[in-house]
């Protein structure tokens, strides 16, 4: 590891940014260094801006990407190298607003029904259950589980936040089935990466096959899940700052837009159509007058024959 590499690396980590994503700056800042085969500290403002132009033009980056690339090359530029260019000058992203997609409960029902391997199926409904993240219901450990107080704690979850989600009676049946087969003793679904957690792909490859088999049209991920349950909580009447707890959400109106989604409210929008004024009634037609019946008029007489032409 160079000295740059290994100085970017512990800014991160001493700013408490989370592990992924310490890998995911270094991923980027190593992909711009090798766009131009120079180290960073010899690359400038207008390098930034020729490898922004690169990422949408050539690599065709998504917004999400795109700005994750602007966030880890201004951190580098801000904090690590001391940049003397004014770091503000590398714009982000104009990322577009979309709404994104939400399963019925019966989709929720089907999707879950459709994966085979019991465990994974567990995992799938703790997700949906207590409207967890990915990252967070593969941190979960066996310790979390506050079966007196009916919670589950969610340590650690994005921002670096605790807080408990109702935890309920048939999960922690489907848990406690979970630990007497399997018998965990510290993460509760344990896998076989060095870590001893189980891998985010291939829980995300078992998603992607049980979509599949569903066939889904809307785009649907492991994350929709956490999106459903938060509008279903909406359709049920739980108001949106308990939501917003729920989820860990630092601003409101990151749950606020779940209140386009709901179908309650989606279907008491009024119909404009319907509620158009009648169009007024046409004047009355007069009826039919009687027609009298038609009397065969009597052949006119022949005309007289014309007087002869006088001779002169």
């Amino acid at each position: 590891m160079t000295p740059l590499r290994q100085r970017f690396v512990h800014d991160l980590q001493l700013r408490n940014y989370s592990p992924r994503t310490v890998q995911t700056y270094l991923h980027h800042v190593v992909r711009f260094a090798r766009h131009f085969g120079r180290s960073p500290e010899r690359l400038g403002p207008e390098e930034v801006r020729q490898y922004q132009l690169h990422l949408l033009q050539e690599r065709h980056a998504s917004w999400s990407v795109f700005n994750q690339a602007v966030c880890a090359l201004r951190f580098l530029y801000r904090v690590t190298l001391h940049a003397p260019f004014a770091v503000e000058m590398i714009p982000y992203g104009k990322r577009p607003r979309t709404l994104p997609a939400v399963l019925s409960r019966a989709e929720v029902t089907q999707l879950l029904a459709l994966v085979p391997q019991p465990v994974e199926r567990l995992i799938l409904q703790t997700t949906y259950a207590c409207g967890l993240r990915a990252s967070e219901v593969l941190s979960l450990r066996v310790a979390d589980i506050d079966s007196s107080r009916m919670l589950l704690w969610v340590r650690q979850g994005k921002g670096g936040k605790d807080r408990g989600v109702p935890l309920s009676p048939a999960l922690l049946e489907a848990l406690r089935a979970h630990w007497q087969r399997l018998r965990p003793t510290d993460w509760l679904f344990p896998g076989q990466t060095p870590t001893g957690r189980r891998s985010l792909g291939a829980l995300q490859r078992v998603v992607r096959r049980a979509v599949q088999a569903a066939g889904f049209t809307k785009k649907v991920s492991l994350h929709t899940l956490r999106h459903s349950y938060a509008t279903h909580l909406l359709e049920a009447g739980v108001d949106l700052i308990t939501i917003q707890r729920l989820l860990g959400h630092r601003d409101l109106q990151t749950t606020a837009r779940y209140i386009h989604l709901t179908a309650p409210r989606l279907a008491q929008t009024p119909g404009l159509l319907e509620g158009l004024p009648a169009a007024p009634a046409p004047p009355p037609t007069p009826p039919p007058e009687a027609i009298a019946p038609v009397v065969p008029a009597a052949p006119a007489p022949p005309d007289p024959p014309d007087p002869p032409a006088p001779p002169f």
